[in-house]
Order: C-alpha cells, then sequence, then structure tokens
C-alpha cells in the first residue's frame, strides 16, 4: 500500500469524499452476494460502512474480503463516498484490504443476546454501538465538567480514598487493612471539598466513591464516579443557581458534540433540549409530601423519598426539580440547621424526570462548631476522627455550600439508558466483580 495515501479516522471522512484514503478499522459485520460485499467497519471515533464490488478489485483482494470474520482487524485503502442511506453520511469503496490481527469464534454475534452474557464478556462488548455510544457520552460529560468549573474559576482538588472513618456516618463502608489498623474505602471526598473551600474558595473533587450498599436496583453500583464542588462564602441560594446551571452545560455540551451517539440510543434529542431551560422548579420537602399525598402516595412526613415519589415528583414538573429543605433525621450531620425551624436542614436534592430519580444531593453546611460536635456524638460517630473536619470551624470558618452529582446517574439521565450498568465502562454491582 502506498505510503503517499493519508490514513485518516473515520469520524473524518466528511473531509476526504472523493478522496482515497486509508483506514485502520475493525470488522463488525460482513453481508453480500458473490458480487458485491458490504463491510460494516468501526474505528473507535465512529461506525461507516465499506463497499468492495469484485468487478472493480483484484481476485485476491475478494478472496481476502470474502474470508474476513467478525473483529478481524484491518487496513482498508479506497475512496470516500457521500451516502445518503446512511445516518453516518459517508461511506469508503474499498480497493485494498490488508489484515492485521484475525478473529474468530467471536461470541458477540449479529444476534440478541442476555445481559448477564453481554456483561460477562464486557471487554468486548465495549466494541459495540450502544456501549460506543453511552461511554462518549461520557467523556463528554467529563470533560464538560472540567470546562464548566475551570472557567467558573473552580481549582480541582484530589482527595483520598483511603480514609480512617465514614464521613457520612454510615457502616455501609469497605474495610481493609492499612498496616495493622482498619481503613475504609472513601464513600465521598466532601469533607475534604471542605478543607480545600478554605484554602482556593471554590474547588471540586472528581473521583471513584465505593458503597457496600446491597442494593440490586437499577439506578445503584457498589462503585462510581462523583463530582463534588464546594464554594466558601456561599448560600445555598447560589449553589443551586450553580447547580442547575451545570446541568444544563452538561446537557448542551452532549447535544452540540454527540448528535450521532444520541441517534444511535435513539435519544429524544428535542426533549433534552428542554432541560437546558433553566430555572428549575424549587418545591419543599414539606410541599413535596403534600403533593405525594394529594396524589394517593402512601407517604408520611418525616421519609426518604424511594423511586416511586422521585419519579413522580420530576414527571409531574416534566424537567430537573430541587426539593428543597428536607428533614434533619434523615440527612448528614454537617448540613446546616434552617433559620426558623428545627426539625429541618438547608438542603436539596435535584430530581431528573423519566424515573431516573435524584443526580445531585448538596446542602450548605453548618459552620458552628458546638453545633457539629454535638451531631458528631449524637450519630455515635468517633470524634476523634473528626477532629481535623471540625477544625475548620475554628480558625476562620464562613459559610459555605456544596453538592456531589452521581456521574454514572447523569449518564443514563442523558443517554436514556434504562440500568445504570450501561454508563460505566466496568460497572461493579453486589453479583458483579469482574471482568
Amino acid at each position: 500500500m502506498s505510503q503517499e495515501i493519508p490514513t485518516i479516522q473515520i469520524i473524518d471522512a466528511k473531509k476526504y469524499v472523493g478522496q482515497t484514503v486509508k483506514i485502520g478499522a475493525w470488522l463488525r459485520q460482513k453481508r453480500g452476494s458473490g458480487k458485491i460485499a458490504f463491510l460494516q467497519l468501526r474505528d473507535g471515533t465512529a461506525f461507516f460502512q465499506g463497499v468492495v464490488a469484485k468487478a472493480d478489485v483484484p481476485e485476491s483482494v475478494f478472496d481476502v474480503v470474502k474470508s474476513l470474520k467478525q473483529e478481524t482487524s484491518l487496513y482498508v485503502v479506497g475512496e470516500i463516498h457521500e451516502d445518503e442511506r446512511s445516518s453516518f453520511g459517508y461511506e469508503i469503496a474499498i480497493s485494498d484490504v490488508e489484515i492485521i490481527g484475525e478473529s474468530h469464534d467471536y461470541p458477540i454475534t449479529p444476534k440478541e443476546h442476555g445481559t448477564e452474557f453481554l456483561f460477562d464478556e464486557r471487554h468486548l462488548y465495549l466494541r459495540h454501538l450502544k456501549p460506543f455510544a453511552t461511554l462518549k457520552i461520557r467523556n463528554t460529560l467529563i470533560a464538560a465538567t472540567y470546562e464548566f468549573f475551570n472557567e467558573r474559576g473552580f481549582t480541582k482538588l484530589d482527595s483520598p480514598l483511603l480514609t480512617g472513618s465514614a464521613p457520612e456516618g454510615t457502616t455501609e463502608l469497605f474495610e481493609t487493612d492499612y498496616f495493622g489498623e482498619p481503613a475504609f474505602l472513601s464513600q465521598t471526598g466532601q469533607l475534604y471539598a471542605e478543607a480545600g473551600a478554605m484554602a482556593f474558595g471554590k474547588v471540586f473533587t472528581f473521583g471513584p466513591t465505593f458503597r457496600a450498599e446491597k442494593s440490586k436496583t437499577r439506578r445503584h453500583l457498589t462503585e462510581f464516579w462523583m463530582v463534588e464542588p464546594e464554594m466558601a462564602f456561599m448560600h445555598q441560594e447560589e449553589s443551586l443557581e450553580i447547580q442547575e446551571a451545570y446541568i444544563a452545560f452538561l446537557i448542551a455540551k452532549v447535544l452540540e458534540r454527540n448528535e450521532q451517539e444520541l441517534d444511535i440510543l435513539e435519544r429524544d434529542k428535542d426533549l433534552l433540549r428542554s432541560y437546558t431551560e433553566l430555572p428549575y422548579p424549587r418545591v419543599s420537602y414539606d410541599d413535596a409530601i403534600k403533593l405525594l399525598q394529594d396524589n394517593g402516595f402512601d407517604v408520611a412526613w418525616g421519609v426518604d423519598f424511594g423511586s416511586p415519589e422521585e419519579t413522580f415528583l420530576a414527571n409531574h414538573f416534566a424537567k430537573p426539580v430541587f426539593i428543597v429543605n428536607f428533614p434533619k433525621a434523615i440527612k448528614a450531620f454537617y448540613m446546616k440547621r434552617h433559620a426558623t425551624r428545627d426539625d429541618v436542614v438547608i438542603s436539596a436534592d435535584l430530581l431528573a424526570p423519566e424515573g431516573y430519580g435524584e443526580i445531585i444531593g448538596g446542602s450548605e453546611r453548618d459552620t458552628d462548631y458546638d453545633y457539629l460536635k454535638e451531631r458528631i456524638a449524637a450519630e455515635g460517630l468517633n470524634q476523634d476522627e473528626y477532629e481535623w473536619y471540625l477544625d475548620l470551624r475554628k480558625y476562620g470558618s464562613v459559610p459555605h455550600s456544596g453538592f456531589g452529582l452521581g456521574l454514572e446517574r447523569m449518564v443514563t439521565f442523558v443517554t436514556g439508558e434504562e440500568h445504570i450498568r450501561e454508563a460505566i465502562p466496568f460497572p461493579r454491582m453486589t453479583n458483579r466483580l469482574r471482568p
């Protein structure tokens, strides 16, 4: 093959219409007759079709094409043409083929497979259309997260994954031995982000977190990624404005950069676009309970919402909705007390419509040293483990607020996927540790 022929990626095919190019790709599927072969190709940037006409290539080339098996890697040389019949819009008329790596008996054949089988083969399933599209959108959400916070003067802070205590005060922890003493995989980077906010003003952590919950719902993973901003000199209402702007920014970037992937997933782009319209409704917990009760839900004040309640509330407003000021008894010890009520805290959950539930949880943080010390004791936590956190209230404390976004929940919401396991390359759930 001539070295003068430009080597390109499939995604750039539109720039080379009418030109002969070389592409490294894998064969997804093959069909055709004795006179023509249609090769479905992918290269990690996009998917498109290669056409090989027997009359236009040497017999040896057509013989190679006939022998190709699913997921064989190859170089193809040919001319880029427009293709109005495909959603991609372009194809390649192949004149030469060179096999790089052969593939035989590829397990994920072009037929229906069960979910467990596909996730047993997740290392291969990543190559297929829906995982490709979903994880490309995940990548956009990650890149857009850095863009959003960098543009607004936030500093990225890396919090530790090994901790000596449970920041959320739960027992749902993965424990390990740390040179003879117990340590735990982190549930959140928030407390460290609060320390960072006192140093840098506005920070965000972004990393994996772990919950040893034995939950088997479509919304839960045992290992997932959290984005956790923390902001000094900021009250809750200002934080809510940042939260809704962040969500709208993420969705807008996916609409801008992932049109092809959204089409693969058959996601309603107009519906997504409607979620970029701000502001989002703010509904008090009290009013949410009344709304649920008025619509036949058997819920009492003081309970946390489950999936049915969250789904109803978000769908009622047909867009993301903030539920604000939850009961103190069901929220973490560090949340700020309400100014006029002792039974609620200044907190908010952002619920996504279409059944996706909570995607953000946040609050203003209490700044009173003695109160927090009492709350730590009341929760039965080891105060020695929190002395450093209490120090933040002793040395120049300021009003501050923050929130956490679950990346995989955001991915499922934006992509329209039904289960959170699709939103991460290699999901960890109660029944899955491999591959």
